[in-house]
């Protein structure tokens, strides 16, 4: 038995069912801890403004954010008369995966990333900048004059940004000559 679940693992099927495990792994508590961070958010500031803030549903309000999300799946989509609609529907998909796919580099523990790459740096950094397209996008897709200057201001906010951040991350490739994420400096002795 142990010979037939060791080749089934070094299949592609039971490559990809590793690899698709180890993404939920990440996605699924990022996105609960989220959750709970919105809802610790609109607690926070309820209490700044002296209301009661969300405490229907579920004990002490704590399905809020799930609830929330329900009622944002189920809403009707409203498209604009006019609108490229591929491209409308499109750009927030875009934005919402690329946000997830950049996780794929931060390590969590010790050796547990889901993918170690040598360039993890770079990548993060790509994977930011494609970011700005879905922004773009949806002030494109709207056909009108003013959502698309608010998405062309918010696209050069995030590239601002991401240069100052660039100066920041790319400061430790001089010294450890690595942009790996996951193994920054290892190979120096300390």
């Amino acid at each position: 038995m142990d010979a037939v679940a060791n080749t089934f693992w070094t299949t592609p099927g039971g490559w990809t069912l590793i690899t698709v495990a180890q993404i939920m792994a990440v996605i699924l508590p990022l996105l609960v801890a989220l959750a709970f961070f919105m809802l610790a958010d609109r607690k926070i500031w309820a209490g700044v403004q002296m209301r009661k803030g969300p405490n229907v549903v579920g004990p002490f309000g704590l399905l809020q954010s799930f609830a929330d999300l329900i009622k944002f799946v189920l809403k009707e989509i409203v498209i604009p008369d006019g609108a490229d609609k591929f491209v409308f529907l499109l750009a927030p998909v875009l934005t919402f995966t690329l946000a997830l796919v950049g996780w794929a580099v931060i390590p969590f523990a010790p050796g547990w990333v889901v993918a170690d790459i040598n360039v993890g740096v770079l990548y993060l950094f790509a994977i930011s900048s494609l970011g700005v397209y879905g922004i773009i996008m949806g002030g494109w897709a709207s056909n009108s004059k003013y959502p698309f200057l608010g998405s062309l201001r918010s696209a050069a906010q995030m590239v601002s940004y991401e240069v100052s951040i660039g100066f920041v991350a790319v400061d430790r490739k001089p010294w450890c000559d690595v942009a790996s994420i996951a193994h920054p400096c290892s190979h120096r002795a300390r």
